[in-house]
């Protein structure tokens, strides 16, 4: 069963699309899914960014600190529930109450409200270091989220729209999984000409 380890930040759109699609290619291929967080936040650490990018990477600390601080206290299993709690109020939701996203999205995985508390510190700042230097170390320092990597071997992306679903995305696991067999093999781009398509969930978290 290939190990496929999954690094995101909760503020990317495209991460979450690509983590859409990871969710239905565990449904119809047998892998073994591992999550974890990186951070754009550390990425874009002086860097000359434009201003309402700066913004969004002032305010993108906060979340990924709650995420490590949870993972900490409760294991790693709660990443990916506390997540996609996270990402369908951001995402598809359209929301950007960050601080109320954060609670809510902690209450709706039933993990303490006080975890929220860590957002405004650098607690965990070196765990969250840690976690992000694993997925720079498999691919450099010249991407962003989401890194995915199969059996130890990690590339930025796919970088999709909309995701894939049922035997599609098992085609697409199929093919990455194929293009990292290859040692060589480093890299496939085009322009997006087209922005993040999500689903539009039953009922989206008020």
């Amino acid at each position: 069963m290939p190990v496929v380890d999954f690094w995101f930040d909760p503020a990317c759109p495209w991460a979450w699309m690509t983590s859409r699609w990871m969710d239905e290619a565990a449904r119809v291929r047998d892998v073994d899914v591992r999550w974890h967080v990186m951070s754009l936040s550390v990425l874009n650490e002086g860097r000359d960014l434009p201003e309402r990018y700066r913004e969004l990477m002032d305010a993108s600390w906060g979340p990924v600190r709650v995420l490590v601080a949870a993972a900490r206290d409760h294991g790693d299993e709660v990443l990916k529930p506390l997540y996609d709690a996270m990402g369908t109020r951001r995402h598809p939701g359209g929301r950007t109450d960050t601080d109320a996203i954060v609670a809510e999205s902690l209450a709706e995985v039933g993990l303490p409200a006080s975890l929220a508390d860590v957002a405004a510190t650098q607690e965990v700042d070196d765990l969250l270091r840690a976690s992000h230097a694993r997925a720079m170390e498999l691919v450099g320092d010249e991407v962003g989220t989401p890194v995915v990597a199969i059996d130890g071997v990690g590339f930025f992306g796919p970088v999709i729209t909309p995701a894939p679903k049922g035997e599609a995305a098992g085609r697409l696991f199929d093919g990455l999984a194929l293009v990292t067999s290859v040692p060589g093999f480093y890299e496939l781009k085009r322009t997006r000409t087209q922005g993040p398509v999500f689903d539009t969930p039953a009922s989206s978290p008020a």
